[in-house]
């Protein structure tokens, strides 16, 4: 082999090295786990500081906003048998209430307090049951259409007028 093909293979070997290391931190550092609150509550290993999702009801009556930041609430999230307190600070979506189901990103405090960086809410589903009915909503209003519209008056019936 001659030291050409040699440097030509080190530095191969070095970028796919490089490609393959990036892939795998970046992996590791946006990959989140998902839970339910009893699968979570269920688990004998410690989650605590390691990036979770976890999906559950919010526990009615539990919302309580901070009087001093209006952005901070806290509030407890269910399962069928389980309950996770959740601190959250940020933009609170306008779906946010008791009984909403809801999904929260974030980390678990080792005192078992869920600090939520993102809360997402699901849209209920009576829209997905209307949506199958056929019924329309707001934002799907359709266009008139030009040739049926017959109280309107065409530009050339209109009397001219001159100057």
């Amino acid at each position: 082999m001659t030291q050409k093909k040699t440097k030509f293979i080190i530095g191969s070997v070095l970028i796919v090295a490089a490609i393959g290391y990036l892939i795998t931190t970046g992996i590791n550092s946006t990959s989140k786990y998902f839970f339910t609150v009893d699968e979570l509550m269920s688990q004998k290993t410690s989650y605590a500081g390691a990036g979770l999702k976890i999906k559950g009801n919010v526990v009615n009556g539990s919302i309580v906003r901070d009087t001093d930041n209006y952005l901070k609430i806290n509030f407890a999230i269910e399962d069928k048998s389980s309950n996770l307190n959740v601190v959250y600070e940020g933009i609170i979506p306008d779906m946010f209430k008791d009984g909403q189901e809801v999904v929260v990103e974030g980390t678990l405090a080792q005192n078992g307090v869920f600090h939520a960086n993102t809360l997402l809410t699901s849209c209920p589903s009576k829209y997905e049951a209307e949506r199958e009915a056929g019924k329309s909503h707001p934002g799907n209003i359709p266009y008139p259409d030009k040739n049926k519209d017959e109280g309107s008056k065409s530009t050339e019936a209109m009397p001219k007028t001159t100057i």
